[in-house]
C-alpha cells in the first residue's frame, strides 16, 4: 500500500499554527506523508503543493474566523487545477460571529469542504474521516 500525501496549513492571514502542528504530528504518526505548510498560507499555495505531491487531501486551520472570507472559491480553484476529487478539510474557530455550529459547518460544506470540524476536535477524528472518506481502512 503507497503511502497518502496530505497538505496541511492556516490559511489567509492566520498565523495561529498550534492546530496544523499538532494535525502535522498526528498525521505522520498514523503512517501520512504530510506536507506541512505553515501559517500564512494562500488557496494558491495549497493548491500547488496538492498538485506537486499528489495528494489525496488538503487539511487547511484556521483559529482567527475570517475562514469564510480566506475558503471562498478554493473548491473552485482545486477543479481548475485538476483536483476536483481532493477532500478538502477545514477546522478551527471558523467564524467571528457566536453562530450557531451547524451554520457554520453548512456554510463550509457550501464552499465545497467535505469535511468540517469544530474547535477542539482531536486529530483522531480526522484520521479517521480520512481513512474512511479515502477507503484506506
Amino acid at each position: 500500500m503507497s503511502t497518502t500525501t496530505v497538505v496541511t496549513g492556516v490559511i489567509g492571514s492566520d498565523c495561529h499554527v498550534v492546530g496544523t502542528t499538532l494535525l502535522r504530528y498526528a498525521f505522520e504518526k498514523a503512517g501520512f506523508k504530510v506536507v506541512g505548510l505553515g501559517a500564512c498560507v494562500s488557496q494558491e499555495e495549497f493548491i500547488n503543493a496538492a498538485v506537486e505531491t499528489n495528494a489525496g487531501a488538503i487539511l487547511v486551520s484556521s483559529i482567527y474566523g475570517h475562514a469564510p472570507i480566506d475558503c471562498e472559491g478554493l473548491r473552485q480553484k482545486c477543479q481548475e487545477a485538476g483536483l476536483g476529487k481532493i477532500l478538502l478539510y477545514v477546522g478551527g474557530l471558523l467564524s467571528t460571529s457566536e453562530e450557531d455550529w451547524k451554520d457554520t459547518e453548512s456554510k463550509f460544506k457550501a464552499l465545497g469542504f467535505d469535511r468540517v470540524y469544530p474547535p477542539s476536535t482531536l486529530p483522531a477524528v480526522a484520521i479517521a474521516d480520512i481513512r474512511n472518506d479515502l477507503a484506506l481502512n
